[in-house]
């Protein structure tokens, strides 16, 4: 038992400094996902011009989250995890850029 208390000890060292050597990255993340779905389900809609139930489920998450899509000024909004990001159709040699 003593041994298992020990490396139970041993890996969460091991686990909390990868994480604080890793903190940066990890802190980006959240931004990444609403990112990365803001663009990606601009592009599908607006780019590849599908319609709007097919690219909700291409850039579906397993993480909570909300997507808007304001077909008139094709900006698509995409929050989760308390992040928000936007992407807008640029034009056609362009494609989607996310706003900053």
């Amino acid at each position: 038992m003593k041994l298992f208390r020990r490396i139970l000890l041993v890996l969460l060292v091991v686990l909390l400094g990868w994480g604080w050597h890793e903190r940066e990255n990890l802190w980006a993340f959240p931004d990444i996902i609403s990112a990365y779905t803001a663009k990606e389900y601009c592009s599908c809609r607006y780019v590849m011009n599908n319609d709007a139930e097919y690219c909700r489920g291409y850039v579906k998450q397993w993480l909570p989250g909300e997507l808007t899509d304001d077909s008139t000024q094709k900006l698509v909004r995409a929050s989760g995890m308390g992040r928000s990001n936007s992407a807008q159709w640029q034009g056609e040699r362009q494609g989607c850029r996310l706003k900053p």
